[in-house]
This record gives structure tokens, sequence and C-alpha cells, in this order.
């Protein structure tokens, strides 16, 4: 069991193979306090896909734990993308499931938008645009799933 479960991180921290350098420990809950309002701030004007994209992204950027930061990021995008849309959407191979299965589009639009983040120094309607599309992807494949289990025998 890890000792700082449930806690931010107190130190620095490397992502496996990710050229990704997380910010440090200390500057942790300045960055989810900053995505936090990002959220608030654009509930109303922007879409589902959006900001469960930002989410799923700024939290893998952020790396709040030692341990479990993916896994917290899934779950938190699609808490946010049902919430927004005040529902929690059927079909088999959720949106979590399916990243899980093939990381690796997951992994190219998270080291996009980091990329833009780097050049823009500042989230916007552009920084997560392969994730909005690889989750609008995903969401309506699981949507499919759903079709397709009320439509056979």
């Amino acid at each position: 069991m890890d000792a700082f479960a449930g806690v931010w991180r107190p130190a620095g921290i490397a992502i496996g193979e990710s050229k990704h350098e997380p910010p440090g420990g200390h500057q942790v809950p300045e960055y989810v306090e900053e995505l936090c309002d990002y959220i608030n701030e654009n509930w109303n004007e922007n879409s589902a896909i959006h900001l469960a994209s930002v989410v799923m992204w700024r939290l893998n950027w952020i790396h709040p734990f030692t341990e479990g930061n993916g896994r917290t990021s899934r779950a938190a995008s699609y808490l946010v993308l049902c919430a927004k849309e005040g529902a929690l959407f059927p079909g088999t191979e959720t949106i979590p499931e399916q990243i899980v299965a093939n990381r690796k589009p997951y992994y190219e639009a998270l080291e996009c938008a980091d990329e833009r983040y780097e050049r823009e120094r500042h989230i916007n309607k552009d920084s997560v645009k392969e994730m909005e599309q690889l989750l609008g992807a995903m969401l309506a494949k699981q949507l499919k799933g759903a079709f397709d289990k009320a439509n056979s025998a």
C-alpha cells in the first residue's frame, strides 16, 4: 500500500517512458485548483467532450499522486462527461475500458496537448483537440455497443 494514498504527492515524480516532467510536489495544489477553476468557469460555454478532455489531460499533466494517476484521470474525466450531460452513458466497453485496451492513441493525445501547452502556456479551446477527437470516437463506440445490444435478439 502506498503511504501517500489519497494525498497529493510530496515531491517530484517521473512518468515511465513519457517525455513529460510533472511539476514539483509543492505546485500540485495550485495546478489542481487551476484545473477546477477552468472546469467551473467553462462549464456552461464548452462541450462535455471538451471538459472531459481537459480533465483527462491536465490530471495526467499534473500527476498529483504517487500512484494511480491514469486511473484517476480516466475516472474523473468520465465523471465530468456524464455529469455535464446529466446521464450515465450506456454501452459496453466504456471510454475508460477502451483506453486501457489500447493506450497508444491516448498517450499520443496526451503528448499533443503537452506540446501545445508548452508553446502556448495556457489552456484554451484548442489545447486538447486530439483528446476531444479520441474521446468523441470512443463515446460513439460505447453508444454503438448499447445500440447493438438493444437491437439484437
